[in-house]
């Protein structure tokens, strides 16, 4: 087996529920979406970063470990597009006691499932209509994916997140429907966060659209946070 590696890193993590911690990042190359607002276009390629034996990614993942590093962030692109390379990554590094955390758009449920016995932390990445993800005709079929994933993360008893990046193409009233469906299917005790990322440099969206935004998710999650790219504040990749 052979995984395509794009870069691997040690940085503070500046996202999510986790942000602030010393984490190494494996971005796996390719990713089949077009967000407009996506921050690693160069990765998306299937044929970016460099290719590897299992083997060789494992003694390379293992030469930028470094001490007191607090998770692994499999990442891209988007990790699922080599979920069988990915499970045999995340299955070392839990050999290691050391967490796993996966971050990806959950575009595909049984590609999710081979890798999530190996994943500790699962960050579920909903996409609004308006970040240009897919059209609009296969839009609906890949958030069912993304649904169905959450429930396998959640029944998998993981500590699962939501994210949603939003920016000012944002419209409140489809934000409202993708909310409500997501908690028709899980309650809030289901969850170990709700984080609204603002887009940066793109399309940012003003204080009042995130308010909105965060007072839809409220009723459902009191524990909602308005989380922008911390990392991006501070020079980090």
């Amino acid at each position: 087996m052979k995984v395509r590696l794009f870069e691997i890193f040690t940085s503070v993590e500046g996202e999510g529920i986790l942000y602030g911690t010393k984490t190494l990042f494996v971005r796996l190359a390719g990713c089949p979406f077009t967000c407009f607002y996506c921050d690693t276009k160069e990765s998306l390629p299937l044929d970016s970063g460099d290719e590897y034996s299992i083997d060789d990614a494992i003694q390379l993942i293992d030469s930028n470990l470094q001490n007191q590093t607090y998770k692994v962030n499999f990442t891209g692109g988007d990790p699922l597009i080599q979920h069988q390379a990915v499970a045999q990554l995340a299955k070392h590094i839990q050999m290691k006691k050391i967490p796993t955390y996966l971050e990806s758009s959950c575009f595909d449920v049984d590609r999710f499932n081979h890798v999530l016995p190996f994943i500790d932390i699962v960050k579920i990445e909903f996409k609004t209509q308006d970040s240009d993800f897919v059209d609009s005709e296969h839009y609906n079929k890949l958030i069912s994916h993304t649904m169905k994933c959450l429930e396998s993360s959640v029944n998998s008893k993981k500590t699962t997140f939501i994210k949603i990046v939003v920016s000012s193409k944002t419209q409140p009233t489809e934000f409202k429907k993708l909310i409500t469906n997501i908690f028709e299917i899980i309650s809030k005790d289901n969850i170990d966060g709700f984080v609204i990322q603002p887009t940066y440099g793109v399309s940012e969206p003003s204080l009042d659209l995130l308010l909105n935004l965060y007072d839809i998710v409220f009723p459902y999650y009191i524990d909602v946070k308005v989380v922008p790219q911390l990392h991006k504040f501070i020079g980090a990749p």
